[in-house]
C-alpha cells in the first residue's frame, strides 16, 4: 500500500439475501483527500460507509485504515480506530431528547469521559462556536433549531474529537441553495483546519464541486470511475456521462 493512502478498500462485497449491494469495491483514498462519492439511489453508498465503520459486516474483501485491516476486528479492537473517524449520518441522527450541548459531545461521553457537567458543557459550547452556533442554543432541543442549524450541530458532533477521517452522508440534503453553499463553506473550512481525509456522499452537483478534490462513481456495486473532479466532464465513461447530464454537471462545470 502507498504510504500516502489513508483508506484502502479491495474486493469488498455485501449482499442482503439475493440482493448484491456491493460487488467488489476497490477504492483508495489518500491522506488529506476530499473524495465525493456519487451514484444512483440504492447503489450502495451508505452501505459502504457502514462497512467502513463496522456497522455492517461485509461478506468478503478488505478495508485497511493506516495499513491496519478493519474486517474481523472485535469491538474492543475497533474502538481506537473509530475514535479517528467522525461521522455525519444521513438525516443528522440527532437525539431528540438530549439538549444541543449533549448532542454535540455524545460520542465523547460514550467513550467514558469523566469531565464534570460544567466542564463538558463548556467544551461543547466551544465546539458549537466552531460550526457557527452560539451558546444561546446549548440548552435547546434539536427540534428547536432550524434545518440549517441542525446540520451544523450534526457536523459539530462529527468533528468533536478532531478526527483524522470524516464520513459525510448527504450533509446538505434538504437545505436550500443558499444554506447549502454556507454549509459547504463550513465543511471545507473544517476539513482544511483538521487536514482530515474525507468521503462525502452528495447528489448536489454544486456542493460536490465546492467540497471535493476527487470523485468516484459507484454503480452496480463497483467503482466504475474515479479521478479529479475537474476531469468528470471528460471521463470517457458512459455511465458517468449519463449521470452528469441528469445532474446538470455539464452546466456546473462550465
Amino acid at each position: 500500500m502507498s504510504s500516502s493512502s489513508k483508506i484502502r478498500i479491495r474486493g469488498l462485497t455485501k449482499a442482503f439475501g439475493q440482493h448484491q449491494v456491493l460487488a467488489g469495491v476497490d477504492l483508495d483514498i489518500a491522506n488529506g483527500d476530499n473524495l465525493v462519492l456519487f451514484g444512483a439511489s440504492g447503489s450502495g453508498k451508505t452501505v459502504l460507509f457502514r462497512c467502513i465503520l463496522g456497522l455492517i459486516q461485509p461478506d468478503s474483501g478488505s478495508i485497511l485504515i493506516d495499513g491496519c485491516e478493519m474486517i474481523g476486528l472485535s469491538d474492543a479492537e475497533r474502538a481506537p480506530w473509530l475514535r479517528k473517524i467522525g461521522v455525519l449520518f444521513q438525516g443528522g441522527a440527532l437525539f431528540d431528547s438530549l439538549p444541543v450541548w449533549q448532542n454535540i459531545r455524545f460520542d465523547a461521553a460514550n467513550a467514558g469521559g469523566s469531565d464534570s457537567d460544567q466542564k463538558a458543557k463548556s467544551a461543547a459550547i466551544l465546539k458549537l462556536a466552531e460550526v457557527g452556533l452560539g451558546s444561546d442554543v446549548a440548552d435547546l432541543l434539536p427540534a428547536d433549531l432550524s434545518g440549517g442549524m441542525q446540520k451544523r450541530l450534526a457536523l459539530g458532533r462529527a468533528i468533536f474529537n478532531d478526527p483524522e477521517i470524516l464520513l459525510l452522508d448527504a450533509p446538505t440534503a434538504g437545505l436550500d441553495p443558499i444554506l447549502t453553499a454556507m454549509a459547504d463553506q463550513l465543511i471545507v473550512s473544517v476539513l482544511n483546519r483538521l487536514n482530515a481525509t474525507a468521503i462525502t456522499i452528495t447528489l448536489d452537483v454544486a456542493s460536490a464541486l465546492r467540497i471535493g478534490d476527487r470523485v468516484a462513481m459507484l454503480s452496480d456495486g463497483r467503482i466504475v470511475w474515479e479521478g479529479p473532479i475537474s476531469a468528470v466532464k471528460n471521463s470517457g465513461n458512459a455511465l458517468v456521462d449519463q449521470y452528469i447530464r441528469m445532474g446538470d454537471w455539464d452546466e456546473a462545470l462550465c
